[in-house]
């Protein structure tokens, strides 16, 4: 079987041609590239037997929203998977550093929270909002979002809001970069995060009948690597690459042939700031931050010659893609910039007209920015030079890119070059990028991008023409290599399009103050969905002066789940043709 990834994302290895690279034997048994989209049922096995969901094993708990009390049923830490993967009772605590004692080794990062109002109990049709965790791509232990005795504000909360609204509220835990394994190893290594959120929804889907809520109107919300996990998880469903994963953690629908006998689809995406697309991430950003010179105009450019060699990779992979433009246009390099402006103009201009109370400082004016962290927050005053607005008509008169771009940087600073598969690369080995997503689990990193591997220069570390011998053309043309696998099965831009099936419902949400990732990959993942048949309901936009963040504009995004599930008809309608 070719891959289709080393077709579509030639750019990502920064070569015009790759070698086509057999799968591993478990993924070529499946053929085609995807499961049935619609399984009419399956046969009783054994391991599904042991993920039977009980409707008795609840404890009830009291939360408080908009002033009014509700009783919520709580099922606790529901293990999704059949053979999930031991972790360490000691965890990495997070940015911080340090470490944290985890309660839960046998499945505290395989399991959810189920939180039921009681007025949905008996409820088959209510949706259920799927909440994952998983910020910078760091593995998510499982959490409580709802909590007794807590209040929650509906037009604020998204927790509230889904409550509120009647829906089935899960929490989902998943392995992925800085799990600890009991064995010392490192086993949330992509594509474990997208895997085990298949497993949840597919054990969701396994027991939809015993359940409260729908499977069938499943609502995936995340922000930042949730985002992306969430993005994933939406345009790969029921891809049959990921069943030999899901067979070794044990998830439901996976037969003793390796066939899947369950959906894994989902019904909407609502995805803020997408951390996605990582293996051209880097081109992106250096793209971005280069073409205008805003890493030297904000003094920020400590490596130019790699900055400068890493942005020359990404007009070619942008023209890869093949996308266009609402107006018909094809979306290159060329007119890149151009796009983000008019995304950027359709923001403000959204934001006034929304509500007349809203107004954009003047030229000359200031914004003032608050920011959280540690020690508390903290307001700064930044002049606007960059945006020209008509507050009486609500319209953008200019904007200026380069004053605009420099604006987002000085805010929060811009990232390191590279800015995310920085480990390894001139002898730096404390890096937080997101080079521990990638390489076997007895491996602590190993570089995934061309660039990277490339200049790779810490000796004894697995990664790099200095370990292998081998450049990355050499090493990823090896039928063993596994690195581009693990590439391609979290990037959503690989499926959208294609046999998979992509979630026909996208809210998508980037801040116009996010520094985190390039503007360019979430115009792209708009674009793409854009083109995708089975997308009926895409909502994109750069969200006004929102950083990297999600869940600031509860009211709106809850209200768009509304609409798509009342178009969207009954579920159990949907459950019985399938």
């Amino acid at each position: 079987m070719i891959r289709r990834h080393l077709v579509r994302g030639i750019a990502l290895a920064g070569s015009l041609a790759l070698t086509a690279v057999a799968a591993p034997a478990t993924v070529a048994a499946a053929a085609s590239g995807t499961a049935p989209a619609h399984s009419r049922g399956h046969d009783t096995d054994p391991q599904d037997s042991a993920l039977a969901f009980d409707p008795a094993a609840y404890t009830t708990i009291t939360v408080t929203v908009d002033g009014r009390p509700m009783n919520v049923r709580w099922y606790r830490q529901i293990c999704y998977v059949a053979d999930p993967v031991a972790a360490a009772a000691r965890q990495p605590a997070g940015p911080g550093g340090g470490t944290t004692t985890i309660p839960d080794t046998a499945c505290g990062y395989q399991s959810m929270n189920v939180f039921v109002p009681e007025s949905a109990a008996d409820d088959q049709r209510a949706p259920v909002y799927f909440a994952v965790n998983n910020g910078g791509w760091m593995a998510s232990h499982l959490r409580a979002s709802v909590t007794a005795g807590t209040s929650y504000d509906s037009s604020t909360s998204n927790v509230g809001a889904a409550l509120k609204a009647g829906y089935v509220f899960v929490d989902v835990a998943n392995r992925s970069r800085g799990l600890v394994g009991a064995d010392g190893s490192s086993p949330g290594k992509a594509p474990a995060a997208a895997v085990d959120a298949k497993a949840a929804v597919r054990y969701l889907r396994l027991n939809d009948a015993a359940m409260p809520g729908s499977a069938e109107r499943i609502v995936v919300n995340g922000t930042s690597g949730g985002g992306a996990l969430a993005s994933i998880l939406g345009a790969s469903g029921n891809s049959a690459e990921y069943a030999p994963y899901l067979a070794a953690v044990g998830a439901a629908g996976i037969d003793a042939k390796g066939r899947s006998t369950l959906r894994d689809d989902v019904f909407a995406v609502n995805a803020y700031c997408p951390i996605t697309d990582l293996g051209n991430a880097d081109a992106a950003y250096e793209w971005l931050y280069n073409v205008l010179a805003t890493r030297d105009t904000t003094g920020q450019n400590p490596s130019p010659a790699d900055a400068a060699a890493i942005a020359a990779r990404f007009p070619a992979y942008e023209q890869s893609l093949g996308l266009r433009n609402p107006d018909g246009s094809r979306l290159t390099a060329a007119i890149l910039l151009d796009t983000i402006e008019k995304e950027v103009v359709r923001s403000a201009e959204t934001y006034l007209q929304a509500d007349p109370s809203h107004t954009i400082p003047p030229l000359g004016g200031t914004f003032e920015i608050t920011s959280g962290g540690p020690g508390g927050s903290t307001t700064t005053s930044y002049v606007n030079d960059w945006i020209d607005v008509d507050d009486a008509t609500g319209k953008v008169r200019s904007l200026d890119m380069a004053k605009y771009l420099a604006f987002v940087t000085r805010q929060a600073p811009l990232k390191t070059t590279p800015a995310f598969d920085a480990v390894g690369v001139h002898g730096n080995t404390t890096s937080g990028t997101e080079t521990n997503l990638f390489g076997p689990p007895a491996q602590t990193y190993m570089n995934y991008t061309e660039y990277s591997w490339n200049h790779n220069d810490v000796a004894g570390d697995g990664s790099g023409i200095d370990d292998t011998g081998l450049t990355w053309k050499q090493y990823t043309a090896k039928k063993s290599t596994t690195v581009d696998d693990q590439v391609h099965l979290i990037n959503p831009m690989d499926f959208i399009g294609t046999g998979a099936d992509t979630a026909p419902n996208w809210y998508v949400r980037h801040g116009t103050r996010d520094r985190d990732t390039a503007f360019t990959v979430s115009v792209n993942l708009d674009r793409a969905l854009a083109s995708d048949r089975q997308v009926e309901n895409l909502d994109y936009r750069l969200a006004w002066n929102q950083p990297h963040a999600g869940n600031y504009d509860v009211p709106e995004a809850m209200a768009w789940i509304a609409r798509a599930v009342r178009k969207a008809g009954d579920p159990l309608a949907d459950r019985r043709s399938r």
